[in-house]
C-alpha cells in the first residue's frame, strides 16, 4: 500500500483526505491518504521524516509552502512562485511542485473558458501569485490588483507580461478584460466581495477562488452581470487531480473525486 499525505497547520478541516480516497477506490488503487500537523516551523523537516518514513507523496498546505523549498527540488514554475504544495518521493530527491497554478488553468478550461486576452488577478498573496505565473503561461497578458499596490507591482516584475495595480483601479482594468480570479479572502467570512459589482460584465469569466461559501457574492454578481462563474471548488479539485495524477501516473476520476468534494463542502 503507499501512504500520501497533507502536512499543514492547522489541517483538521482539509477536504483532500476524502477527494483523494475517491479516486483511489474508483482506480482499485491501493492506497491511504493522511494527514500530519508538524508544529508551524518543521515544514522542511516534516518532508524529510515523510521521505524517511516511505510516504510516496504529499501535498503541501499553510503555512510551509515556501519551507519546504529547503528540502525539494522544485521544478521551474515552482521554483519561480517560490511556493511548493505537492512533493514527489518516486525519484532520487523529493521533487516540489506547484498545482495551484494548473488548478486554476485546468478549472477555467474545465468551464469552455479560453485562456488568451487579458486576465485580472485580485490579489498579491501565495495563491494570487500561482494563478498569475499560470495564465501568463497560457500566454495571458496578467493586470494584479491588490489592496497594497507595491505588492502587486513587486509581483507584477516577477510574472511575464503582467502590470501591477491598487484596487481603485479595478473598474478601468475589467472594462477590456477577458478573466477575473478572485485570489483573496474577501467573501469567506462574511457577505463581501473585492470587486465592485457595476464593474463586471457579460464577457469576463469569472474564478472565485474562495470556496466556502460555494456561492460568494462576486459570483452572485457576476451571474448577474451574464459572466461565466467558476467556484472556488473547482479550483480546489484540480489542484489536487494535478497531484493525483503525478503521484500515480493514471488519469485521475475526477467526477468521483469532485463527488467526494463537493459532499464534504
Amino acid at each position: 500500500m503507499n501512504v500520501y499525505g497533507l502536512i499543514g497547520n492547522p489541517v483538521g478541516h482539509s477536504l483532500s483526505p476524502p477527494m483523494h480516497e475517491a479516486g483511489y477506490e474508483a482506480l482499485g488503487i491501493d492506497a491511504k491518504y493522511v494527514t500530519f500537523e508538524p508544529p508551524a516551523d518543521e515544514g522542511a523537516a516534516a518532508v524529510e521524516a515523510a521521505e524517511k518514513l516511505g510516504v510516496a507523496g504529499l501535498n503541501v498546505t499553510i503555512p510551509f509552502k515556501q519551507d519546504v523549498l529547503a528540502a525539494v527540488d522544485p521544478d521551474p514554475l515552482a521554483q519561480r512562485i517560490g511556493a511548493v504544495n505537492t512533493v514527489d518521493f518516486s525519484g532520487e530527491t523529493p521533487r516540489g511542485y506547484n498545482t495551484d497554478a494548473v488548478g486554476a488553468v485546468r478549472a477555467l478550461d474545465h468551464h469552455g473558458v479560453e485562456l488568451s486576452g487579458t486576465t485580472v488577478v485580485v490579489g498579491a498573496g501565495g495563491a494570487g501569485r500561482a494563478v498569475a505565473f499560470g495564465l501568463a503561461d497560457e500566454g495571458m497578458a496578467v493586470r494584479i490588483a491588490n489592496r497594497t499596490e507595491s505588492k502587486a507591482v513587486d509581483l507584477a516584475a516577477d510574472v511575464p507580461e503582467a502590470s501591477g495595480h491598487g484596487l481603485d483601479e479595478l473598474a478601468e482594468l475589467l472594462a477590456d478584460a477577458d478573466v477575473l480570479v478572485n485570489c483573496t479572502s474577501v467573501g469567506m467570512d462574511e457577505d463581501a466581495t473585492p470587486v465592485p459589482a457595476e464593474a463586471l460584465h457579460g464577457d469576463l469569466a469569472v474564478l472565485d477562488a474562495v470556496y466556502s461559501p460555494i456561492e460568494t457574492r462576486l459570483l452572485r454578481d457576476a451571474a448577474a452581470a451574464g459572466a461565466t462563474t467558476v467556484d472556488g471548488a473547482w479550483m480546489l479539485l484540480y489542484q489536487g487531480v494535478e497531484a493525483f495524477e503525478r503521484w500515480t501516473g493514471e488519469d485521475a476520476p475526477v467526477d468521483s473525486m469532485n463527488a467526494a468534494l463537493r459532499a464534504g463542502l
